[in-house]
């Protein structure tokens, strides 16, 4: 029996050194490292901290630059106009959004003519979220472009820097800032997808020439925004989309910033832009010219001896009465050739060798009349 009772003793202590052994010495709850039932001791501590400008790569760091360097220059413009038929007695407020860029600390702001086209109130907001009242300093339809001005305080202005559209290539980076949806100041980049583009005016008699396509992200809204470059100049004004949806696809348009930089000054000296008029109404194109359909009384082309169509009168005996028929000879209208020496095959040809000079300037037009070419001297006034 005792060596029995020794046994179990010596069993005991055995199975005690044993488990001391391989589970070493207790540890407490409190300083338990196990997952279940722990405190959080809250996220690791990063190694060693890295300084935010060396964990960005270049093109990031050139992202931010530009946005941080021009983002305060765009600001958010809203409208107010009426539609419907006011004789009728029924009239719509209609609400319109778009963008534009403080040009100078005067308060003077460039944006698209059709963002502020038929407005009666226009309400710009900056980058800090005062809202001012704006008025229209001028508008130019064929170029569409607008500058408005509003009464804010000069260490709230922070004008664009102007680049150039003279050297542009496909490929290029680019940059858009603007409103779309009414999100302010999102920057959007891409591409130059193309140079010298022609797109209709919004409201003008002709197509806008020399226009930038590119492929960021353009959406309602953007129209006004600046298009920038790499160096966060302003190289463009955002304009149009090409989109049966009415959101970006990927082929958006920008003015040229030259356009906009010889418009700008007529607009805030003049109000608008003073372009010289020929005197010409109307022409038909065809595949020799520009067939003149018709002139406006008195004007320039009908004093320099320009012809239209021939108003041929007839008249005819039936019985007792007299009937007068009138027709148009056409053939006798005078077919446009060339200006000063340049062909001329289309409309916008005719409007772009004009509008290259000023009112009161002298053009040389050659017609062919009656089979013969003919050169006549064109005085140009002013458009009304």
């Amino acid at each position: 029996m005792r060596r029995i009772v020794l046994l179990c003793v010596l069993s005991a202590v055995l199975g005690g050194l044993t488990a001391l052994g391989l589970h070493g010495p207790a540890v407490s709850v409190a300083q338990s490292t196990s997952p279940e039932g722990a405190p959080w001791q809250g996220p690791p501590q990063p190694v060693a901290a890295t300084p935010p400008q060396e964990s960005l790569t270049p093109d990031e760091q050139v992202n931010i630059y530009v946005y941080q360097q021009t983002n305060r220059s765009v600001v958010n413009i809203n409208t107010k106009g009426v539609s419907g038929d006011r004789f009728l007695m029924f009239e719509v407020i209609a609400e319109g959004q778009g963008s534009g860029v403080v040009i100078d600390q005067t308060g003077n702001i460039v944006t698209n003519f059709h963002v502020i086209d038929g407005a009666r109130e226009i309400h710009v907001t900056l980058f800090d979220g005062k809202t001012y009242d704006a008025r229209l300093v001028g508008g130019d339809p064929e170029t569409d472009v607008a500058v408005l001005k509003i009464d804010a305080p000069p260490e709230s202005l922070f004008p664009v820097a102007f680049g150039s559209s003279t050297n542009l290539l496909v490929g290029q980076r680019v940059f858009a800032i603007g409103n779309p949806f009414g999100l302010e100041r999102t920057l959007s980049t891409g591409i130059i997808s193309s140079l010298d583009r022609s797109i209709p005016s919004k409201r003008g008699r002709r197509s806008m020439k020399s226009i930038i396509q590119i492929d960021a992200a353009i959406n309602p809204g953007n129209s006004g925004g600046p298009l920038l470059d790499s160096h966060a100049r302003m190289i463009g004004m955002n304009v149009a989309i090409a989109s049966a949806t009415g959101e970006s696809v990927g082929v958006g348009f920008a003015i040229p910033i030259n356009t906009i930089a010889r418009v700008v000054p007529l607009l805030v000296q003049n109000g608008r832009v003073r372009r010289p008029e020929s005197g010409i109404a109307k022409v038909y194109q065809t595949e020799r010219g520009l067939l003149i359909a018709a002139l406006i009384p008195g004007g320039p082309a009908e004093r320099a001896g320009l012809q239209g169509p021939r108003i041929v009168k007839e008249q005819k005996r039936q019985g007792p009465f007299v009937y007068e028929r009138t027709t148009v000879d056409r053939a006798a209208a005078d077919m446009i050739v060339a200006v000063d020496g340049q062909p001329i095959k289309n409309a916008d040809d005719f409007l772009n060798a004009v509008e290259s000079k000023q009112p009161g300037e002298q053009v040389v037009v050659t017609v062919v009349r009656a089979g013969s070419p003919k050169q006549i001297p064109l005085r140009l006034d002013v458009s009304q």
